[in-house]
This record gives structure tokens, C-alpha cells and sequence, in this order.
């Protein structure tokens, strides 16, 4: 069975048209004018079961109007939806109790009660008795290492720590399909790394399907086997992530420092940012030209080098390269 099915899916708005000059209020009032705006124009989407997909495009693309549709907190203009089986615009809360979520900034924790009063609201929600809950609070507190601020208000966390309860709240109740709307921002490299591991093993074990945003490219790397990408409301790309990673995300960005100003030989596969001796630049590599390792080696063979880091570029410059093959 397919996770997730639409054809021809659409959803429009109305908007109000704003007049200027008191007049045209007035007549705006009495009849007003009505704009629609597609936010997604009917788009195609099959995901099997089991599988991990990134959903990107840039801010504005449709991907909040798309997912919201998919989970039936929004009901489609016109077209197809199914979700685990289901129809989201009929069968609501009974999908409800087989997806998590996790929607960026909307938090499913109560803000002023502790996460850990949160998480004991929620199983209740979702009906896992007593003993489940314990063992999968134990276990989510143990891997994101939640332990530390579990009894403290969610108000009072910062960005980090309240994403990795977000997280651990939308695992709670063991559900087949994960919408996850950015689920690494704010987090520092070990605890990232430690909710892709997570992903992946309820995924190998489990078959849980995953549908994720994301602008970090480690996250799309390292965990989906497929990416989507719409703009203004189209699907634009849909195609393996190891060809998107072939075709897009092949470069590196290495940012080095040096005790004294230094200046950088030439290696093939590598642009420098800035000519001549410096105290610091960016360096682009291209992987498919030159490995990391070696342009490490190399400036390590410096002798002066005083930090060295390792980047991918920003999404949004993967974004544009799209489109612009696309439109090419």
C-alpha cells in the first residue's frame, strides 16, 4: 500500500484586494473584490510505504499548504488525497493516531506544563497504556537526552532543547508515517546527528515512512532515499538522492583561518573566494574534482593554520541551481 497518494491536488485562497483612497474602501466594503491565489497547482505524488522522502523548496513554494492537506488540517480545493489508506478530509482523527508531526515553530507541547507533562498528556491523547508510555518516555529521553529539562516549563527552553521534545512528543504513540517540518534546526551536531540515526533505525526496523522539510542538506543526505521539490505550488524535480547529490550536491565549503596571512595554492576542483594572502577564507570544492581529505592535507602542509570547517552550501543555493537546470 502506498503511504501517500494525490493526483491533481489543488488548494486555493481567497484574498481580499486591498483600494487605496477612502472612496475605494468605501466600495470595497459594500462589494468587495476577490483575488485567488493557487498555493498548489495540482500536483501528482505517489510515496511507498518505508520510504524517506525530502519535500524542499524555497519559503513561500506550497510545502506548508501541501503538507497540512496530507495530515487534514487543510481540505483540498479540488483533486485526490489518500494518506496511509485513508482520506485526511474524512478520516481525520482516525489518521491522526498513525501519524507524528513535528510543523517548525507550532508547537504540540503545552507551553506553561513541563515537556514531561506534555508527553503524559499526549500518550493519553493517543490512547498507549501505562506501561508503553514509560518505556517510550524512558527511551526518547535517553537518546535525545531530554533528562536534564524535563520538569522545566517549555517556555523556558531554548530552540534546541524544545525541537528535540517536539521530536520525542511525536514518537510517543509509535506512529507509521513522520511528517517532519525541519526537525534539526536549533541543534547542535551531536544531537542532529543523533535524531538521523533515530530516523533511520525506525525506518530499517520499523518501516516507518518519513516525509521531511528540511534546509540542512546533511539532513537530506544522510537520510532520504528520494527528494521532491516544488515552487510557487509545482513539483519541479522528483528524483533519487543519489542523484541529486551527484548533480547538486557535489560541493563543499571549507572555511580555514591561519596565524599569519597566508597565501593558498592552486588546486584543481577548488575556488578560492578571495585572491592573494589572507588571514581567512571560504574555499569551494568540488567533490567529483577533488576530495576533501586532500584539500585538507594540503592545507594542513601550510604550517600556520589555525581552524579549519567543513560546510555544505546553503540549501537555498542548491534551490537556485535547481531551478535554474530546470529552467534551462
Amino acid at each position: 500500500m502506498e503511504a501517500i497518494k494525490t493526483k491533481n491536488l489543488k488548494r486555493t485562497y481567497r484574498t481580499r484586494v486591498k483600494k487605496e483612497g477612502l472612496g475605494a474602501s468605501f466600495r470595497a466594503l459594500v462589494k468587495p473584490e476577490w483575488l485567488e491565489i493557487e498555493a498548489v497547482k495540482g500536483i501528482d505524488l505517489n510515496v511507498e510505504q518505508g520510504d524517506i522522502v525530502a519535500f524542499i523548496g524555497p519559503n513561500g513554494a506550497g510545502k506548508s499548504t501541501f503538507i497540512k492537506m496530507l495530515c487534514g488540517i487543510l481540505h483540498p480545493t479540488s483533486g485526490e488525497v489518500s494518506v496511509l489508506g485513508m482520506s485526511p478530509v474524512r478520516e481525520r482523527k482516525k489518521l491522526a493516531m498513525q501519524i507524528g508531526t513535528v510543523f517548525g515553530q507550532k508547537s504540540q507541547l503545552w507551553l506553561h506544563l513541563p515537556a514531561l507533562d506534555s508527553f503524559t498528556l499526549l500518550a493519553a491523547i493517543y490512547e498507549v497504556s501505562d506501561a508503553d508510555r514509560r518505556r517510550r518516555i524512558g527511551e526518547l529521553t535517553e537518546l535525545f537526552e531530554l533528562g536534564e529539562f524535563l520538569s522545566i516549563p517549555v517556555r523556558r527552553l531554548s530552540l534546541g532543547q524544545r525541537i528535540r521534545c517536539e521530536v520525542a512528543a511525536s514518537l510517543l504513540h509509535d506512529p507509521q508515517l513522520l511528517f517532519l517540518d525541519e526537525p534539526t534546526i536549533g541543534l547542535d551536531v551531536v544531537v542532529k546527528q543523533a535524531i538521523r540515526e533515530h530516523i533511520q533505525r525506525r525506518n530499517k526496523e520499523r518501516g516507518t515512512t518519513v516525509f521531511l522539510t528540511s534546509h540542512d542538506p546533511a539532513d537530506i543526505e544522510q537520510l532520504c532515499h528520494r527528494a521532491v521539490v516544488i515552487d510557487h505550488g509545482s513539483l519541479v524535480l522528483d528524483t533519487p538522492v543519489d542523484e541529486l547529490r551527484r548533480d547538486y550536491l557535489g560541493e563543499k565549503l571549507v572555511e580555514v583561518s591561519f596565524s599569519t596571512a597566508q597565501e593558498i595554492p592552486m588546486i584543481e576542483g577548488v575556488t578560492q573566494h578571495i585572491a592573494g594572502r589572507v588571514l581567512k577564507t571560504t574555499l569551494t570544492v568540488d567533490t567529483a574534482i577533488c576530495q576533501i581529505g586532500y584539500v585538507m592535507e594540503r592545507l594542513s602542509a601550510l604550517g600556520n593554520v589555525l581552524d579549519i570547517t567543513i560546510n555544505d552550501p546553503p540549501m537555498e543555493d542548491i534551490i537556485a541551481a535547481i531551478f535554474q537546470r530546470s529552467a534551462g
